[in-house]
C-alpha cells in the first residue's frame, strides 16, 4: 500500500518508513535528517499568466535564497529557464541538468526579458552529479511536451523530477498515461530515490514500495505537487512563496544503510 504524509501528519506510511533506526536519520546539523529535497515551480516562461507576479528576477532571488536557507542536498523546479537555472546554480554552488521542453515541436525560447535560454524542468545538486537522463513522456496534452529527468550523484542517491500535463487524472488522460509512466520509470532506478515535480493530480504516481508526501496543506493550488521515494522517515514541510504561484516543498529524511 502506498502511505501518503501531508503536513497535517502522517496518515499511513508504510512500516518501514517508521522503523529507520537512529543511525540511519542522525542529523548532520541542528537535528535535521541527513537527505533533504526542495521543489519549486517558478512560472519563469515569460507566456504563463502568472508571470507577471514573479516579479522577475525576483523570482529568481526567492528560489537562491530558498535553496540556502534550507541547505538541501537537491532542488527539482518546473517551469524554469535554462540561463536562470545556470545562474541559480552558479550563485549556490550547485550541480545541474536541465531537460528543455518541446513546445509546438520546437524548444521554447523564454521571454520578457528575452535571453534566459529555454523552457523546461531542471534538477540541482550539492553533491556532484554522476550520470543523468531524461525523456519524454509517449503521450502529452496539447502542445507542450512532458518530460521526466533523473540524475544518480555521487552520494549514491537519485533524484527525479518531472512537471505533468494539466488535462485531469481520468483514466485514459495524458497525465495518468504519464503518471502510470512515471511510476515505471521510479520502480527502475535500482538505487536510494526521491523524486519532486508538479504532477498536476492528487493521487500518487508513486510505485510500490515508495512513499507520498503532498503540498495538500499549501496555500496556493494545494495537493499538486507531490514527493515520492524510498528514503527513510520522511518529512515535509511547506513555505509560502511571495514571486511564484506554488508554495515550495521541502523533504527531509534519512539514508538507508
Amino acid at each position: 500500500m502506498i502511505g501518503f504524509l501531508t503536513a497535517a501528519g502522517l496518515l499511513a506510511l508504510p512500516a518501514a518508513a517508521h522503523a529507520a533506526d537512529a543511525a540511519d536519520v542522525a542529523a548532520p546539523r541542528a537535528g535535521r535528517p541527513p537527505y533533504s529535497l526542495l521543489q519549486m515551480n517558478l512560472c519563469l516562461s515569460g507566456y504563463a499568466g502568472c508571470f507577471a507576479g514573479t516579479q522577475y528576477p525576483k523570482v529568481v532571488d526567492e528560489a537562491v535564497e530558498r535553496i540556502q536557507a534550507n541547505d538541501v542536498n537537491a532542488v527539482t523546479l518546473n517551469e524554469a529557464c535554462s540561463g536562470d537555472v545556470a545562474a541559480i546554480a552558479e550563485r549556490t554552488g550547485y550541480h545541474y541538468r536541465f531537460a528543455t521542453v518541446i513546445y509546438n515541436g520546437a524548444p521554447l525560447a523564454c521571454k520578457t526579458p528575452n535571453g534566459r535560454g529555454e523552457f523546461g524542468n531542471a534538477v540541482l545538486t550539492k553533491e556532484a552529479i554522476k550520470a543523468s537522463e531524461d525523456a519524454p513522456y509517449s503521450v502529452f496534452s496539447g502542445v507542450e511536451q512532458r518530460r521526466w529527468l533523473c540524475v544518480t550523484t555521487a552520494r549514491g542517491v537519485d533524484v527525479c523530477g518531472s512537471h505533468l500535463s494539466t488535462d485531469g487524472e481520468a483514466e485514459g488522460s495524458a497525465n495518468s498515461v504519464q503518471c502510470a509512466e512515471l511510476g515505471r520509470v521510479l520502480a527502475s532506478r535500482g538505487r536510494p530515490t526521491v523524486f519532486a515535480g508538479d504532477v498536476n493530480r492528487h493521487g500518487s504516481c508513486a510505485p510500490e514500495g515508495f512513499w507520498t508526501l503532498t503540498d495538500a496543506e499549501a496555500t496556493q493550488a494545494p495537493g499538486i505537487q507531490h514527493a515520492y521515494g524510498n528514503l527513510a522517515s520522511p518529512v515535509v514541510e511547506l513555505e509560502a512563496t511571495t514571486y511564484t504561484d506554488h508554495d515550495a516543498l521541502v523533504v527531509r529524511a534519512g539514508l538507508r544503510k
